[in-house]
């Protein structure tokens, strides 16, 4: 009985990868092997930067609301003390839009706060 390789699915899968690759530079776009390493390394470096994009944006919104804060006579955590106690449910990314965008609404939200 003969060999079955199924080349139909082989070629398929060679072929997925080499579509993901496309735009890479040099032989990273059209030799298998070097192909599917670089392929690869691109969605292990996708998956981290997806969880380390959430870090990234919180520490820009910590710095923005620190220095809305700051220009009202108020440390970062004083602040996201007293708007806890205040009740005020203004998560991070708004404050953080306010402080940069609309620092009148800031202050609005600053003086609540005293």
């Amino acid at each position: 009985m003969p060999r079955s390789v199924n080349s139909v699915a082989s070629r398929a899968r060679r072929k997925r990868i080499l579509e993901l690759a496309k735009g890479f530079f040099g032989r990273k776009k059209n030799v298998w092997t070097v192909a599917k390493n670089a392929v690869e390394k691109g969605l292990v470096y996708a998956y981290r930067d997806r969880k380390a994009k959430k870090r990234d944006f919180r520490a820009l919104w910590i710095a923005r609301i620190n220095a809305g804060a700051r220009m009202h006579g108020m440390s970062y955590s004083q602040f996201m003390g007293k708007i806890k106690t205040a009740g005020i449910d203004l998560n991070r990314k708004v404050l953080a839009d306010l402080a940069m965008n609309h620092p009148e609404a800031f202050e609005a939200v600053v003086k609540k706060l005293t």
